[in-house]
């Protein structure tokens, strides 16, 4: 990680990360025309998201979003589908990108994971907003993670922790009723990203943070992978950098 911002609430948090993804995005359509990015999801994201979309100077129209993750077999009209977030919180409130690739997890899951390999391959991606869970996972590569393969985009198994998070922040009313499985952007294909802005708030998240940033690397906690990324920017607030030392 080559910077580590703490700030005093979310809502600094999600305004400090939004104007360095924005400057991120900016520079690189400057650069070379056009941004390829990568949009997470969840309660983590929500401040952030607001600034981003609050930015003037950021051509949507020379931008490609990809996004993380998505339950398997989750309706679109749920309220925790993730592709329903990113229409909701992102995608209505900017103008009309140059190209969307959301997971559909309502198709055949290897066959969506085949189509979104070939569309991502072909797009490098110039910046990567992504969380950490309260178990430590990397969009949803739960412990212990798969930090080899090198497919684009997995199938995954979603743990204890995971499914219990998704009903600590209202998304599901019981752990029964979370997907048991996901379809993933993979551990390697995040780490190409050029640019990561990890956004982690919450005092839920502080115990995970510890374990990522001051903890060796390992798969039991996937997002201290981050630590070898040469520009991965991680963004705290008071509450969830709490157990640091």
């Amino acid at each position: 990680m080559t910077n580590i911002c703490v700030t005093e609430n979310d809502k600094e948090l999600g305004r400090r990360s939004g104007e360095l993804a924005a400057s991120l995005i900016s520079a690189a359509i400057e650069k070379k025309g056009g941004a390829n990015i990568i949009l997470a999801t969840g309660s983590s994201q929500f401040e952030t998201l607001n600034a981003l979309i609050k930015a003037e100077n950021i051509q949507w129209s020379k931008v490609t979003m990809f996004h993380l993750d998505e339950y398997i077999g989750l309706p679109l009209a749920h309220k925790a589908s993730f592709r329903k977030y990113l229409k909701e919180r992102f995608l209505n409130k900017v103008p009309a990108l140059r190209d969307v690739h959301l997971i559909n997890g309502e198709t055949d899951p290897q066959e969506e994971c085949n189509r979104l390999a070939k569309l991502i391959r072909e797009s490098p991606i110039d910046v990567a907003l992504v969380g950490i869970g309260e178990n430590g996972h990397l969009a949803f590569n739960d412990p212990p993670a798969d930090f080899d393969t090198r497919q684009p985009y997995i199938i995954v198994d979603l743990d204890q922790a995971c499914r219990q998070q998704q009903v600590n922040e209202n998304w599901f009313s019981t752990v029964e009723s979370v997907p048991a499985q996901a379809i993933s952007m993979s551990i390697q294909q995040i780490l190409l990203s050029k640019h990561i802005i990890c956004s982690v708030p919450g005092i839920r998240k502080a115990k995970a943070v510890k374990d990522c940033v001051e903890g060796e690397i390992s798969n039991l906690h996937p997002a201290s992978i981050l630590q070898n990324h040469p520009a991965c920017h991680l963004f705290l607030d008071k509450e969830s950098s709490s157990f640091l030392k």
